[in-house]
């Protein structure tokens, strides 16, 4: 890829991120988008101001929205989405943070010295080539003798200051995270997961063939001074069905009765039409009393207690009791009596609670399966997007793409722009794909299984787009040499990394500029509203589009970039400028998207950190290991002998980071469990939180449903679970 090439996929990505913010702002102030842009701020019911004035200033575009969210505290964003959201936006101050002093330090010293050893004329015909060595430092990566040993040992220092920094600001953010972590968990003490532990693998009791007397046997042996109560579970999946049914039904009678209304905006409603809409009416009111009676003559069969599942939610009277419980072996056969902390009940995927825990390992199993029959199928695209990257393998693999050069301008937008493009549009399915594995993994909650997806999500990329891009890229001639001599693996990822600096500038471009910038705009929902509008015959705006942060995809898309920056952090510091930018604009776009759109569906208290923390640490092991590389191609072994110390130190780092902060983030401390008690006791909330969380865990099976057609139009939902 030549500068042209690069020079128009910046061009590009800056071109459609300012044309997409500039819509945002001026879609943002229509109210009929009220519903796409302040979904979680209307659901709680505040008031939005708009302007339905007809003026020239309501269609002008703005960065009032960029000053705001600039001047939001962390304290409102804790009070919004809890400590789950503030540790996503972290992550991008961590970026800004991180990438300020690279930059400074490659900018101002490296990059220079690269520029004064640079005494080799180009030997390009084009004259833009030439920036090349410069602006992606080539020249670091070749065998002449372009650098000095000294300026070697300046880079084999900048590495040490880059590597030490970045390991100061992990462990500044672990501890303060988990800082943060424990004043939630006290601040959230209303909370029934803390008071509730959820047991597995319950015996079946050979007398009354149940197992909810052996829950009660056995933890009012074993934990009788906080023992409170238990909620066995059920297989309702049937019953969970017709439910979903009855919702259904009752959300097609709401439509009808306001189609009527919808329909005297454009034409005279007649009788006739009165007395369709009134006979559809009816038929699906008759469906819903049917499925009223069919649940509630199933929740009252007998037949219903044999459905008895060896699972049961345990409410303690206090904490400490709780705690103890969870964090502790209860039986000699640890595939018996398996408890853990309960989560949240929003937070709990009911029908997953069914599937035996001894099954699980085989679920497991068949995830890492698919996970790795669709991390072999994306090889095909990536290695495709290559061949698109590099102009001159394609004319050898595809000659008619020699007819690109006879269109001015076409080939710099094909090997710039297109190539992360088509990469980002592929990339854009993975998340959704994982998510889906993951649910099929059998975990109990939301929050575990959208954490599972993370994890599965940023590997994948770093597998197929970081290491695969290099491999199709550099070395797609040499992967057999690889593998037969593996202790050349440094020196052939530094030779495969700088070759492909380029493309991976072109990416973060398109993934930070135009990515976020889509976003933020949210164009698939606002051409879903149009069409609802229309099709529906709703007036646009009514429709409410309210769903959570996909921390699945976003967590390991800018962990990838962390990556990706770091390792170029020393080997091309023109990407670090663009990092920055890449941070600040994902900062300011989510913290809008988390005021105004994103509603929180379950809180952590920052379990996603400790994950986190090991992406950038992987960043960091793999930019060393690339340094040693380097060094290893000019022939400087002292400067590899002397990265190993640092490497070794990471290492111990990252162990005692594991040791230090990981118990606590995936446990509840005793401590803490018995100081929120004394809290609660001191507030006379000890015994009304118990009340509540006896309740909380109650299946939805067995929730008692009130089903009700009413003759009135109303917006209200014709199924209300009380």
């Amino acid at each position: 890829m030549n500068a042209e090439s690069l020079l128009a996929s910046a061009a590009i990505n800056i071109g459609l991120a300012f044309v997409i913010l500039s819509l945002f702002s001026v879609f943002k102030r229509q109210p009929s988008n009220a519903g796409i842009y302040y979904a979680r701020r209307l659901a709680l019911g505040h008031h939005i101001p708009f302007d339905h004035s007809f003026t020239l200033r309501r269609f002008l575009p703005s960065v009032s929205w960029i000053s705001r969210a600039i001047y939001v505290t962390e304290d409102e964003i804790l009070e919004i989405s809890g400590l789950d959201g503030l540790v996503f936006i972290r992550l991008f101050k961590f970026g800004i943070n991180f990438f300020s002093i690279c930059s400074l330090v490659g900018l101002v010293i490296l990059l220079p010295l690269n520029y004064t050893a640079h005494d080799e004329p180009s030997k390009s015909s084009d004259p833009m080539d030439a920036l090349i060595p410069v602006l992606i430092y080539r020249n670091f990566l070749l065998k002449g003798k372009w650098l000095l040993p000294k300026e070697l040992w300046v880079h084999f220092v900048c590495l040490w200051l880059i590597s030490v920094y970045g390991l100061y600001l992990l462990y500044k953010e672990y501890d303060d995270i988990l800082k943060k972590r424990i004043q939630q968990l006290c601040n959230n003490r209303h909370r029934p997961d803390q008071l509730t532990v959820l047991v597995r693998e319950i015996p079946l009791c050979e007398e009354h063939k149940a197992h909810g007397c052996c829950v009660e046997d056995f933890f009012s042996k074993h934990h009788a001074y906080a023992y409170g109560s238990y909620q066995i579970l059920y297989d309702g999946k049937n019953l969970d069905d017709l439910l979903k049914e009855a919702k259904r039904i009752s959300i097609k009678i709401e439509n009808l009765r306001h189609h009527p209304v919808a329909k005297n905006r454009n034409k005279e409603f007649t009788l006739s039409d009165s007395i369709r809409e009134d006979a559809k009416i009816a038929r699906y009111g008759e469906r819903l009393d049917a499925l009223c009676q069919k649940i509630g003559h199933i929740q009252c069969r007998k037949l219903f207690e044999e459905k008895e599942l060896p699972v049961a939610f345990v409410t303690f009277r206090n904490r400490w009791g709780a705690a103890l419980a969870a964090q502790s072996q209860q039986n000699s056969n640890p595939l018996l009596w398996i408890t853990e902390m309960a989560p949240e009940p929003r937070d709990v995927l009911w029908r997953n609670l069914a599937i035996p825990y001894k099954h699980l390992p085989l679920y497991k199993i068949g995830v890492y399966a698919a996970a790795s029959l669709l991390t072999l199928f994306f090889t095909i695209p990536v290695t495709a997007i290559q061949g698109i990257a590099k102009y001159e393998r394609l004319k050898k693999w595809f000659p008619p793409a020699m007819a690109i050069r006879l269109i001015p301008g076409l080939g710099p937008v094909i090997t710039g722009y297109l190539p992360s493009a088509i990469l980002t549009g592929f990339i854009y399915i993975v998340p959704f794909a994982m998510l889906a594995m993951a649910k099929l993994a059998g975990y109990v909650s939301r929050s575990k299984k959208e954490i599972k997806a993370c994890n599965m999500v940023f590997y994948f990329l770093v597998g197929n787009v970081f290491f695969l891009s290099l491999l199709s890229g550099t070395l797609l001639d040499q992967i057999g040499q690889s593998f037969t001599h593996p202790k050349d693996f440094p020196s052939r990822l530094a030779s495969a990394v700088s070759a492909q600096a380029d493309f991976f500038m072109t990416y973060i471009l398109t993934n930070g500029l135009a990515g976020f910038s889509l976003e933020i705009l949210q164009p698939g929902l606002l051409i879903w509203d149009s069409l609802k509008s229309c099709t529906c015959d709703r007036e646009k705006g009514t429709n409410l589009y309210l769903y959570s942060l996909p921390y699945y995809r976003y967590v390991p898309l800018v962990s990838l970039s962390i990556l990706i920056g770091m390792v170029y952090s020393v080997v091309a510091p023109l990407l670090l400028p663009l990092l920055i930018v890449y941070f600040f604009l994902g900062y300011v776009v989510f913290i809008n998207q988390i005021e105004d759109v994103y509603e929180t569906t379950y809180e952590t208290c920052g379990q996603y950190w400790p994950y986190i923390h090991r992406y950038i640490f992987l960043a960091i092991i793999l930019t060393q290991i690339t340094m040693m590389g380097l060094f290893g191609l000019k022939s400087k072994p002292a400067a590899s002998f002397a990265t190993i110390p640092l490497l070794l130190f990471t290492l111990m780092f990252n162990e005692y980071c594991k040791m230090r902060f990981n118990p606590t983030f995936f446990n509840f401390p005793v401590q803490e469990a018995k100081r929120n008690d004394e809290l609660d006791e001191k507030s006379g909330l000890l015994e009304a939180n118990y009340q509540k969380a006896l309740d909380a865990y109650c299946p939805p099976c067995l929730r008692p449903v009130k089903f009700t057609v009413e003759e009135s139009s109303s917006s209200q939902p014709f199924i209300s679970l009380t």
